[in-house]
């Protein structure tokens, strides 16, 4: 027995020093968070002031094009998981003191569009450009403290209007497509109008310079084949379960910044 003394002392030690070292103890162990999509756009983006205007004919062979890198449109914001063979999105930005330029290229292997734009805007597929022109954030569902433009297939741009209806807009957007099998090339000068704006009202577009600071944010409206969209694919990373906010709330757009 007393041969067994030490060898049960010696046990007792390596497991208190088991203990001290830290080993984890499996019953209270937390699980951490899943990271966040390593491919989230940063919150800020760049755009470069164009030396000449593009032509607008939906090919990318523009000399502002070459010197703007591509930024990826693949935040799923609602519906359930696509393949890139469905869906793959990417754009380019661009400006000059009249207007904000965007290239999108957009592989959608449906398109889809209806005759009443008005009616069934959400359930066509469309490319929609989000601006908030200083940067202010909030609430902009039935006010123009910022735009959600839903450019349609056939060209017409439309948006919800103070009364809580949908309205064309016709002169905000100058939009020219060219699509090539899956591909779609979305080419467009976009004016950039201030919370001022009024229906039935002569407007003026801010003048951009260098230095300033708006609210961006680009989706894609995919939808194939049901009576509904199945996919609003974003640009930028929105936090919760609710992420089809940004047609509401600017808050969640990225900052964009004008530079030389």
């Amino acid at each position: 027995m007393k041969h067994l003394l030490p060898i049960l002392l010696l046990a007792m030690m390596a497991f208190a020093c088991r203990q001290r070292s830290g080993s984890p103890d499996r019953s209270i162990e937390k699980l951490e968070p899943p990271p966040k999509a390593a491919n989230v756009l940063p919150a800020k983006q760049v755009a470069a002031k164009a030396a000449q205007p593009p032509k607008l004919d939906g090919i990318d062979d523009d000399s502002c094009w070459s010197r703007a890198n591509w930024q990826y449109i693949d935040q799923n914001w609602m519906g359930a998981n696509y393949d890139s063979l469905d869906f793959a999105g990417r754009y380019k930005l661009a400006w000059d003191k009249n207007h904000l330029y965007i290239l999108a290229e957009i592989v959608d292997d449906t398109l889809r569009t209806s005759d009443k734009p008005l009616e069934n805007y959400l359930a066509d597929d469309c490319l929609i450009v989000y601006l908030d022109e200083n940067r202010s954030g909030g609430n902009h569902q039935y006010n123009y403290n910022a735009f959600a433009y839903h450019l349609r297939l056939d060209g017409r741009v439309v948006d919800i209007g103070t009364d809580s209806s949908a309205h064309l807009y016709p002169g905000h957007c100058i939009v020219k497509r060219n699509t090539r099998g899956n591909t779609t090339t979305w080419e467009m000068a976009v004016r950039v109008f201030p919370d001022t704006y009024q229906d039935n009202a002569p407007n003026s577009p801010a003048n951009l310079s260098t230095g300033k600071k708006m609210g961006f944010a680009i989706a894609y409206n995919d939808a194939d084949r049901a009576p509904t969209r199945e996919n609003l694919v974003g640009n930028v990373y929105i936090d919760g379960t609710l992420r089809d906010i940004a047609w509401i709330d600017a808050s969640v757009f990225g900052e964009l910044l004008l530079e030389d």
